[in-house]
């Protein structure tokens, strides 16, 4: 199956192989091969509500995803609907397991409108809840101007070492977001370095104008670790074999890449930000390179 001209999520390169000329059709091509593997069925009415487009079009859509995959659907004369084939295969990455998991969470959550998603009949779902923090839509949006311009700002800031916010200088470079919480990436003028600042404790902020910091300084930021998990050594064969499923673990081991920026997020994540022995029951993975990863936890310890 050949489908280099196709653009799925990007849109760059159309149908037609010229950039950008058919990213309305590749959409409605993504959304045919989306309901055909997670719903089993498509009819042209699918198309014409979600899209608005025409039924001749919707026609032509399909027309068109048959001659790309013609081993992916039957007509079924009967219900006058398009279903899955048995040798079905997705055309597109849209229709992983990955994203298909993803577009339900955001759908659930409220964080994607109904109108953007794919998922027609989407099955009882629900999530473990979470406190949201909140943002300052005003915070958020200079922030972001900030790193586009390359602009410093002054910012109030509450953090965790002291009663009262205080103020200082930060030349923002990026984003990032540790499971929990959001944080700006930045040089801080003050304490002369690169830092995380919690969005939610930006209290106020104002513009500092130009920054001459350079974001290709931030070593922790673009220094890439990795990580090897394993499971942990004193799980039984079987356990140590559902862990290995859980995590797609290949010969027992799986590998993780992480900026040196967020070592200690994803250590705590993990359950591995403490180097004490702990219970294979309540912690069932383990950091198989912990030697070789220690002195750059040691670095992250130092620079608080």
């Amino acid at each position: 199956m050949n489908n280099q001209t196709l653009s799925p999520d990007t849109g760059a390169t159309g149908t037609s192989g010229t950039p950008g000329a058919s990213w309305g059709l590749d959409r409605r091509l993504q959304f045919i091969d989306f309901r055909l593997r997670w719903e089993g069925r498509l009819n042209r009415t699918d198309l014409i509500e979600h899209f608005g487009i025409s039924t001749p079009q919707a026609s032509l859509d399909i027309a068109r995803y048959l001659e790309l995959a013609p081993g992916n659907t039957e007509y079924d004369r009967r219900s006058r609907t398009y279903v899955a084939g048995a040798r079905f295969k997705p055309l597109f990455p849209r229709s992983s397991a990955r994203r298909y998991l993803a577009e339900l969470h955001a759908k659930t959550t409220g964080l994607l409108e109904q109108g953007a998603s794919f998922i027609g009949h989407a099955p009882a779902v629900d999530t473990a809840p979470s406190p949201w923090r909140a943002v300052s839509d005003e915070v958020v949006h200079a922030v972001v101007r900030a790193i586009q311009d390359r602009a410093a700002v002054e910012v109030h800031y509450q953090s965790m070492t002291s009663v009262d916010a205080s103020s200082r200088t930060i030349s923002p470079h990026a984003l990032g977001f540790d499971g929990f919480r959001w944080h700006v990436r930045a040089y801080c003028h003050k304490r002369e370095r690169f830092s995380d600042f919690v969005l939610a404790r930006i209290l106020g902020l104002k513009d500092a104008g130009p920054s001459s910091v350079d974001p290709g300084t931030d070593t922790f930021w673009h220094t890439i670790l990795t990580l090897v998990l394993e499971p942990h050594p004193g799980l039984s064969a079987a356990k140590r074999r559902v862990i290995e499923l859980d995590y797609s673990m290949q010969d027992g081991q799986v590998a993780l890449e992480c900026r040196q920026a967020f070592l200690y997020y994803t250590m705590r994540r993990l359950g591995l930000h403490t180097g004490i022995p702990s219970d294979p029951v309540a912690q069932q993975i383990s950091l198989r390179n912990r030697t070789e990863l220690q002195p750059y936890i040691d670095a992250l310890t130092s620079s608080n």
